[in-house]
C-alpha cells in the first residue's frame, strides 16, 4: 500500500481558494460514492491496477473511470503510479468491504437518492424548523426504508460498518462490572449487546427494538453466537410506551439522535417510569464540543437535522434533557471513535 505524494499546495491558501474547495466538496462525495459502489477499493486489494483493467472487471466507461480515480489520487483517495495504475492509500483501504473500520457502507449509503434529495431542502429546513426529508421524499425515514428494501439493506449495511469500528471502543471505554442484567434499548440485531456479553459472561442481555426489527435479529448471528447465547432476551415493542423492567442498566446508542428534544423527553420518561434507585442509563452518541474546533459531531448535527429532525447535544444540552426526565448526569466518557458514552442516575 503506497502513501499518497505529499500535496503541491501550500498551507497558506488563499481564502477564495480555500473556499472554492469547501464549497465543491460534494464533488468528491459524489466521486468516492462511484468508487465505492464500483468496489474499486476491493479490486485493488491483490496490489495496483490500470484503470482499463478496472473498468472491465466493473463494466464502465474506461476513460470516464480514469479521469475520476485521477482526481480522487488528488485527494489521498488512491494514487496513480508512473505507469497509470492506481494503488490503495490508507484513506481508499476504507472503503474495502472486509476490513476493520471499513466505511464502505456508509460512503454508499449516505449519498443515495433520498439523502440526496433531502439535503437539497436544507435552506428549507433552516427557514421553517421542517424536517427536510419529509419535505423532498413525503415521509419520515423508517417508511422510505421500509418502503424501499434495497435502500433499507444498504442503511444496514452502513450501520454495521459503522459499528465493527464504534462497539469495541465503547466496550473498551466503560466498566460494566457489577451489571447482572442490561437493557439495550433500540439496539438493532444485537452487535453491540452481544460484544458487550462476551466481554462479560456473568451479564445477562435483553435485546429490546420494534417487531421486524426484533425478527431479524433474532435470525442474525449476533445475539445467537455460542459466546451469548442463552443469555440473551429478545424482546419487541415501543420505547414510548413500555420498557422491560428489572434491569441494573438500559443503554441507548444513536438513539437519542433521532429525536427532537420533546420525543427525546419521553424515551427519557419511558426508562425513568421502570429505573429504581441505582439503575444507570447510559446514552451512547456524539456530543457536541464548544468553541470552533472541527469536530464530527458537528457535521452530523446537521445530518440529523435535515434527515430525521433530530440533533447531537452538547453536555449541557444533556444535563438539561436528563433532569427533565428525573436523572442526573454523572459524567461524560469519551472513547476511541466518535462517540462518547453519557452516564446518569435516578435524581
Amino acid at each position: 500500500m503506497k502513501d499518497p505524494e505529499d500535496s503541491e499546495m501550500s498551507d497558506d491558501v488563499p481564502p477564495p481558494v480555500a473556499m472554492m474547495g469547501l464549497v465543491t466538496g460534494y464533488w468528491v462525495s459524489k466521486m468516492i460514492r462511484v468508487a465505492a459502489k464500483l468496489g474499486i477499493a476491493d479490486l485493488l486489494a491483490g496490489g495496483p491496477r490500470s484503470a482499463t483493467d478496472l473498468a472491465a472487471a466493473t463494466g464502465v466507461h474506461a476513460d470516464r473511470l480514469y479521469r475520476v480515480l485521477r482526481t480522487l489520487a488528488s485527494q489521498g483517495v488512491f494514487v496513480e503510479d508512473e505507469d497509470g495504475r492506481f494503488d490503495l492509500t490508507p484513506l481508499a483501504a476504507t472503503l474495502r468491504r472486509d476490513v476493520p473500520g471499513s466505511v464502505h457502507g456508509f460512503a454508499v449509503m449516505i449519498l443515495e437518492d433520498a439523502n440526496w434529495e433531502a439535503w437539497r431542502e436544507l435552506g428549507w429546513a433552516v427557514e421553517t424548523g421542517g424536517v427536510a426529508f419529509q419535505k423532498a421524499v413525503g415521509m419520515a425515514p423508517w417508511e422510505y426504508l421500509a418502503a424501499h428494501p434495497e435502500d433499507g439493506q444498504m442503511f444496514g449495511e452502513a450501520m454495521t460498518s459503522l459499528s465493527a469500528s464504534q462497539n469495541p471502543a465503547i466496550v473498551e471505554a466503560y466498566d460494566f462490572t457489577g451489571i447482572g442484567r442490561l437493557v439495550d434499548v433500540g439496539g438493532g440485531h444485537g452487535s453491540l449487546l452481544a460484544m458487550i456479553l462476551t466481554a462479560h459472561p456473568e451479564m445477562r442481555g435483553v435485546l429490546f427494538d420494534v417487531p421486524a426489527t426484533i425478527e431479524n435479529a433474532r435470525r442474525d448471528r449476533h445475539i445467537n453466537t455460542a459466546a451469548v447465547a442463552g443469555r440473551v432476551d429478545s424482546v419487541a415493542g415501543d420505547f414510548f410506551d413500555l420498557l422491560p423492567t428489572d434491569a441494573d442498566c438500559y443503554l441507548m446508542k444513536y438513539i437519542l439522535h433521532d429525536w427532537n428534544d420533546d420525543d427525546a423527553l419521553r424515551i427519557l420518561q419511558s426508562v425513568r417510569r421502570v429505573a429504581t434507585p441505582g439503575t444507570k442509563l447510559l446514552i451512547v452518541d456524539a456530543v457536541v464540543p464548544p468553541g470552533n474546533v472541527a469536530n464530527n459531531a458537528k457535521m452530523m448535527d446537521v445530518n440529523m437535522m435535515v434527515i430525521m429532525g433530530g440533533l447531537e447535544r452538547t453536555e449541557p444540552q444533556f444535563r438539561d434533557l436528563l433532569a427533565n426526565a428525573g436523572f442526573l448526569l454523572k459524567r461524560v466518557i469519551a472513547t476511541e471513535c466518535p462517540l462518547s458514552i453519557v452516564e446518569a442516575l435516578p435524581a
